[in-house]
């Protein structure tokens, strides 16, 4: 159940940017994702202190 409320939540804000033409919020969102999941990936690897570095 928890999993579908978090769907929700990106329908929510893709109803949001679709309605209101906040397109340029778009990239922002791709980036911010894509660098979580980078960090939650290589959390416990060897990389992890080079990725760290890079903020």
């Amino acid at each position: 159940m928890a999993f579908l409320s978090k769907l929700s939540i990106f329908a929510e804000l893709w109803a949001f940017m679709k309605v209101r033409k906040k397109w340029w919020l778009a990239p922002i969102l791709v980036m911010l994702i894509l660098l979580s999941t980078l960090i939650v990936m290589t959390q416990g690897s060897a990389l992890a202190p080079f990725i760290y570095t890079l903020f």
